[in-house]
């Protein structure tokens, strides 16, 4: 996936979740911040980032916030990237003849993706991942209680004998392994590693990222 009109600026301080003040080589800018997660590692005074402009000019925020340096590495922090640049990836690998479903509806939650096809139906739930701990990757980076409840989801999907996949997209380049953050959420990590063994199939992959182009690259080990 592409980012278009990309300006580098320096964070500055985040107000609340949506909104950060950046400072650019016009001005010092309100954006929108495209993750509401709190990033605390991540968005530190000082910091290099990278916006991109909005194509909608009346749009009270100009810019948002896509792109982070912390140290040599480069995180894309786009919440909204992740599946995208997971369906731009998968669709050219399915089988001819198969369908990639969108927000899939399953129980009582929505799950990212289903792919259809003459072997059946295979649900998938996308998480990304901009946590880096010495050069490991961990999610998540705050409590997630809707992850709990898509990881039962996919349990369930599995048990009744379903195909399930999490699928960690990682947004960033050359992590050694992810595994989940139970200092943050021990339920999360709970959940993982008990749909692991009812037979979801649980992946990762770490992306190329440049402040213009977000691309999956390569599986990465998950530690569970």
């Amino acid at each position: 996936m592409r980012y278009q009109a990309v300006v580098p600026g320096r964070f500055l301080c985040r107000p609340n979740r949506f909104i950060a003040q950046v400072e650019t080589a016009e001005s010092i800018q309100t954006v929108h911040v495209k993750n509401t997660g709190r990033c605390r590692e991540l968005l530190v005074p000082g910091a290099k980032v990278y916006l991109e402009r909005s194509a909608r000019p009346n749009r009270k925020t100009a810019f948002d916030l896509i792109a982070v340096e912390k140290g040599q590495l480069l995180i894309n922090m786009d919440a909204q990237a992740p599946n995208q640049v997971f369906a731009e990836w998968i669709s050219r690998l399915l089988p001819e003849g198969a369908a990639l479903r969108r927000e899939y509806a399953f129980g009582d939650s929505r799950l990212d993706f289903c792919v259809e096809s003459a072997g059946g139906r295979c649900l998938i739930e996308v998480k990304g991942v901009t946590l880096e701990d010495g050069g490991a990757a961990r999610f998540p980076d705050a409590p997630t209680e809707r992850g709990v409840k898509h990881l039962r989801e996919l349990q369930r999907a599995a048990e009744s004998g379903l195909g399930a996949v999490l699928f960690f997209v990682v947004q960033m380049e050359g992590m050694k392994s992810v595994a989940p953050n139970d200092e943050t959420h021990p339920a999360f990590g709970q959940a993982l590693r008990a749909a692991a063994a009812s037979g979801v199939r649980v992946c990762a992959y770490d992306c190329a990222v440049t402040p213009e182009c977000l691309s999956i690259r390569q599986e990465v080990p998950v530690l569970l």
